[in-house]
C-alpha cells in the first residue's frame, strides 16, 4: 500500500504558511524536479506530485476542505488529476523565464537605441535658486548626414534578413509535458533589426551615425540643489542605423556661497554684531538672493538669537509660489583688544552696575566672554 504524503509535506511548508511562501517555495521545488532540467527517473513523478499539491493549496476554498477532510476533501469532479496542470502553468513559466511565458509582451525588433549621456553643469549659488538658462556643448553620435541615419550607401537600401524573415527574433518550439513551450532568442545575423545592409554608407560605414559637436540650451529651474539632475528625453546619442535617441541627464553642481548656506529650502547666515550693539540695538546691511537686505537688531538681543525673514529663502522646486525663509543667528563679538578709552568706560560701566573687574579677578571681559561662550 503506497502512502500518499502530506500536502504541505510535498510543498515543503508548514501548515499556516501563507499564500507567498506557498507559491515561492512551489517555483523552487518546480525548477529543481522539472523532467527537462532532472534526469532523475522520479522526477516526473515528484513534479507532478507537486503540481497536483499546488493546485490545492493555492486555492483558498480546495485548502480550507483539504486541511478539514484531507484528500477526501478535494477529490472527485474538479479535485486535482493527472492531467490537470492548468493551476500552476503561469508559476511554472515564472519559475523558469521570470514570468515571461509564451505569447506574453512582443520583443522589440529593429535598430537599437542610442546611448544615455551625462553633462556636469557648474551653475552659481544665485543662479540655483533664482532659475536660469545656460547653453551647454558636447559631442555625441548623431545621425549621418550622408545616408540620413540609414546606414546604406546612398542610392541603395537594406534588405530583410533572410535568417528571421524581418523579425529580428529566432523561435524554437520544445514539446514537454506541459505542451508546447517557445524559446525566443535574438537573430544572431541582423542582432535583432531584422534588416541586413548590403552595402554600408563610406561616410558611417554602416553605422548611421557619426560624432559632432552640439549646442543645446538648458533651462534650469528655481530652486535646484547640488546633484540635481534634468533629464532631456531624445537629446543623447542616435542609436545606430536609425535607432531612436537616448537621453541626456545634466547633473548640477552649485558653487557654495561665501556666507549663506542651504537646507532644502531654507538658507542660513551668521551674522556678527559688538556688545554694544547687541545691547542697544543697530541695524546691519546682510546679503540675500534678491540683493542686500537691512536687518534690525533690537536692544538686548542675546547671542545666538535666531531672527527669521520670512520668504527669503529658495523656491519649492514643485510648489509654485511658495519659498523658504532665511534665518539669521546673532554672534555677540568679544573684542580682543581695547583702546584706553574703551577701557575706561567699560569700567565706568561695571561700577555703575556694581560689578567687580580688574587685572587680578575675573574682568568684565573676560565674565563676557564665559557668558557667551
Amino acid at each position: 500500500m503506497v502512502t500518499e504524503r502530506d500536502y504541505y509535506e510535498v510543498l515543503e511548508v508548514r501548515r499556516g504558511a501563507s499564500d507567498a511562501e506557498i507559491k515561492r517555495s512551489f517555483r523552487r521545488l518546480a525548477q529543481k524536479w522539472h523532467p527537462d532540467v532532472n534526469t532523475d527517473a522520479a522526477a516526473a513523478e515528484r513534479f507532478k506530485e507537486l503540481n497536483e499539491a499546488y493546485q490545492v493549496l493555492s486555492d483558498p476554498q480546495k485548502r480550507q476542505a483539504y486541511d478539514l477532510f484531507g484528500r477526501a476533501g478535494v477529490s472527485g469532479p474538479g479535485g486535482p488529476g493527472a492531467g490537470d496542470f492548468g493551476a500552476g502553468f503561469g508559476d511554472i513559466f515564472d519559475a523558469f523565464f521570470g514570468g515571461a511565458a509564451a505569447g506574453g509582451r512582443a520583443r522589440r525588433t529593429g535598430p537599437p537605441p542610442g546611448a544615455d549621456l551625462r553633462y556636469d553643469l557648474r551653475i552659481t549659488f544665485v543662479e540655483a535658486i533664482k532659475g536660469t538658462e545656460k547653453e551647454i556643448e558636447f559631442t555625441a553620435l548623431d545621425r549621418c548626414k550622408v545616408c540620413e541615419g540609414s546606414g546604406a550607401k546612398p542610392g541603395t537600401s537594406s534588405s530583410t534578413c533572410p535568417q528571421c524573415d524581418g523579425r529580428g527574433e529566432i523561435r524554437s518550439v520544445r514539446n514537454t509535458m506541459l505542451g508546447q513551450m517557445i524559446n525566443v532568442t535574438t537573430c544572431p545575423r541582423c542582432r535583432g533589426e531584422g534588416r541586413l545592409i548590403d552595402h554600408p554608407c563610406d561616410a558611417c560605414r554602416g553605422e548611421g551615425r557619426t560624432e559632432r559637436k552640439r549646442t543645446l540650451r538648458v533651462a534650469i529651474p528655481a530652486g535646484i540643489d547640488e546633484g540635481h539632475q534634468i533629464r532631456l528625453s531624445g537629446e543623447g546619442e542616435i542609436g545606430p542605423r536609425g535607432g531612436p535617441a537616448g537621453s541626456l541627464y545634466v547633473a548640477v553642481h552649485v558653487q557654495p556661497h561665501p556666507v549663506l548656506k542651504r537646507d532644502g529650502t531654507e538658507l542660513y547666515l551668521d551674522q556678527e554684531i559688538s556688545i554694544a550693539q547687541a545691547a542697544l540695538g543697530t541695524t546691519v546691511t546682510i546679503p540675500a538672493v534678491d540683493g542686500d537686505e537691512t536687518l534690525e537688531i533690537k536692544p538686548g538681543t542675546q547671542p545666538g538669537a535666531e531672527i527669521r525673514l520670512r520668504g527669503k529663502g529658495v523656491p519649492h522646486l514643485r510648489r509654485t509660489n511658495q519659498r523658504g525663509d532665511l534665518h539669521v543667528f546673532v554672534r555677540v563679538n568679544v573684542p580682543t583688544k581695547l583702546s584706553k578709552k574703551q577701557r575706561e568706560l567699560l569700567e565706568s560701566y561695571a561700577a555703575e552696575a556694581g560689578e567687580s573687574v580688574g587685572t587680578n579677578g575675573a574682568g568684565l571681559l573676560d565674565r563676557v566672554k564665559d557668558a557667551l561662550s
